[in-house]
């Protein structure tokens, strides 16, 4: 039996808890996502990602995670900048963070709220539920589409024509019926704005992504010696690439964040290069407490900032570029020899 006494109610426990958007979409049923998963790993795009692999056939559907699962509320909370990102670029001697990780963790601020949602759901309907923010085997994206919230565009974000793209997603599944709202259709039209941007050519065509080629990848989830070729076009970013986001045209609708602690630290929006070159473990730590980006850890973010550090041009960074040369860190040590070389 479909359950719909309790969806107003939800969409506006939502919109209380500072969720932007809620919609629903079944979650025992086919669908494309799921060969096009398994194309994407069959051809080595998910680069070093092994748990990808690992976990294909229970990313493939919902209910391979959980076989009682019937719906999937699909909840989604802005994150906008305040400012353009893309200005963030021309100031070589800082350091490019992606705008998600400008704040405090999204999975925590996020679970958090989405817990409360389902509980109460829980609570009123006696039915099973079961949260996730990112965590979990489970394609937020396509499930996203299918409920309505918006499309994968060409960069296989997701797309809102009320929200544009900085958007986090959150699932809750449960055991209940709930009636499934209308999949949104695609509006990129003729647009390549995204394609065109990338640093890397990350795109090999429209809606897909080869990761190994992806600065977010790269800086985030590689945790060897970045290759060089793609060294020069990182520029100054340091953690993540907002690029193909930024450039879309559908964020004229989109606004800034409104959730307090989705809003930017000032520490975190251009932070000088010469302040994050000298952190050892316990600085690193401290810094990022609380941040997504503390879990990627000391050795590789500091390699991420050798590498902005050689495409700076700025001199008076040599001094700290050499001293990292002798890091106990192998890949810390051969991203400074080649940041001095850069700058020299």
């Amino acid at each position: 039996m479909m359950i719909s006494t309790s969806r107003a109610a939800l969409e506006e426990i939502a919109t209380s808890l500072g969720f932007s958007d809620v919609r629903v979409c079944r979650a025992d049923e086919a669908w494309a996502a799921a060969g096009r998963l398994e194309e994407f790993v069959e051809q080595g795009r998910h680069g070093s990602m092994g748990w990808m692999e690992t976990t294909l056939q229970r990313r493939k559907q919902p209910t391979n995670m959980w076989p009682e699962a019937k719906s999937a509320l699909v909840v989604a909370m802005n994150y906008g900048p305040e400012s353009d990102p893309l200005e963030d670029l021309k100031a070589t001697s800082t350091g490019n963070i992606s705008v998600y990780a400008r704040h405090r963790d999204y999975h925590d601020v996020m679970k958090g709220k989405l817990k409360q949602l389902a509980q109460t759901f829980a609570r009123e309907t006696g039915e099973e539920v079961k949260v996730f923010v990112d965590t979990a085997p489970l394609m937020e994206k396509p499930l996203a589409e299918k409920a309505g919230l918006g499309w994968q565009g060409k960069h296989t974000n997701l797309v809102s024509r009320e929200h544009g793209s900085w958007l986090f997603l959150g699932v809750m599944l449960t055991t209940a019926e709930l009636e499934p709202d209308t999949p949104e259709a695609d509006y990129c039209g003729s647009c390549t704005a995204c394609l065109d941007i990338c640093p890397t050519d990350a795109f090999p065509a429209p809606y897909q992504l080869d990761a190994r080629r992806c600065i977010s990848y790269l800086t985030i989830e590689h945790k060897g010696p970045i290759p060089v070729e793609f060294r020069k076009a990182m520029g100054n970013r340091i953690y993540g690439c907002d690029d193909c986001l930024a450039v879309c045209p559908w964020n004229k609708f989109a606004a800034t964040a409104s959730e307090a602690k989705l809003v930017a630290r000032d520490d975190l929006k251009s932070p000088p290069l010469a302040d994050l070159l000298v952190l050892d473990d316990a600085g690193f730590r401290s810094l990022f407490s609380g941040s997504p980006i503390k879990r990627i850890g000391r050795d590789r973010f500091i390699r991420n900032c050798l590498i902005a550090a050689g495409n700076s041009g700025d001199a008076a960074l040599l001094p700290l570029v050499d001293g990292l040369r002798s890091d106990p860190d192998p890949v810390v040590a051969e991203a400074a020899d080649w940041a001095l070389a850069q700058l020299k």
